[in-house]
């Protein structure tokens, strides 16, 4: 389907461990499965979404470290997957490091935007692959990485855990969220925020379910992800969970988050 410009989602929370590597990986797959073109950009120093789409570090020469910071054309560090149609610019412990490589450059705020932008300007004009999405995977706080991103992105995509006090923090991220549109990238806008780690068997995932319907209204997707050890589990064998069991329940969630964030695209360009 590639033509045009990609839609560019940065997946982003401050909280560590609500399922943003896990969203990136498996909703980058189940689109690449309906004919996307998708690209995963590695934005965190754990590397785990690089981890968790088979690439091995021995084989990451280049990374989104390269590109940020040494200004390498953002192709030159882009690796296919396991996944056809899905590649991704691999993440390694060197992005920790980027706070204080770019702290006293004035455009600190653009550089995944320019690499990004250039790219799509090359594959435009036939040179490159195009691709329909492009999902930053950020890491868990508000650091200079996340500020790139969100500058680089389209849109937010924001996983929250079904989980007591899911809600504190977002305030800051919210808050982050203004700042970025008021200065670097005014069309910034949140395209949905996607519930995770539910268990039905918990009241407290629904309490939560439905504080966070309230707070964010239709921001908020209908799907909802469950906490599933299968999902937990593909990682460590180097796949996303929809080609290492796809019919476990968390497979066929993203799946369904594909389908609805697929509908949202379509009813925005309406």
């Amino acid at each position: 389907m590639a033509g045009g410009k990609p839609r560019i989602f940065a997946v982003v929370n401050q909280k560590g461990g609500v399922g943003k590597t896990t969203t990136s990986i498996n909703l980058g797959t189940a689109l690449a499965a309906v004919g996307r073109r998708v690209l995963i950009v590695d934005f965190d120093a754990q590397g785990n979404a690089s981890t968790g789409l088979g690439i091995e570090r021995q084989d990451r020469h280049q990374t989104s470290y390269d590109i940020v910071v040494d200004q390498i054309p953002l192709e030159d560090a882009v690796l296919s997957t396991i996944v056809p149609r899905l590649d991704i610019v691999p993440g390694d412990e060197n992005l920790s490091g980027v706070e204080t490589e770019l702290a006293n450059d004035s455009r600190r705020s653009y550089k995944l935007r320019d690499a990004l932008h250039q790219y799509i300007a090359r594959a435009e004009q036939g040179e490159l692959v195009e691709y329909d999405y492009i999902l930053i995977d950020c890491p868990p706080s508000l650091s200079s990485l996340t500020m790139n991103a969100m500058t680089a992105a389209d849109a937010l995509l924001v996983p929250l855990q079904c989980e007591f006090l899911a809600l504190e923090g977002l305030s800051q991220l919210l808050r982050t969220v203004e700042v970025i549109r008021s200065g670097l990238n005014p069309n910034l806008e949140i395209q949905g925020v996607v519930l995770t780690m539910y268990d039905r068997r918990n009241n407290l995932s629904d309490q939560v379910a439905d504080e966070v319907r309230a707070f964010f209204g239709a921001k908020v997707y209908n799907t909802v992800i469950p906490r599933n050890v299968r999902l937990s589990e593909a990682p460590s064998f180097g796949k996303p969970a929809l080609l290492y069991d796809y019919r476990c329940p968390g497979s066929e969630a993203y799946i369904r988050l594909a389908s609805e964030v697929l509908q949202r695209e379509k009813a925005r360009a309406a």
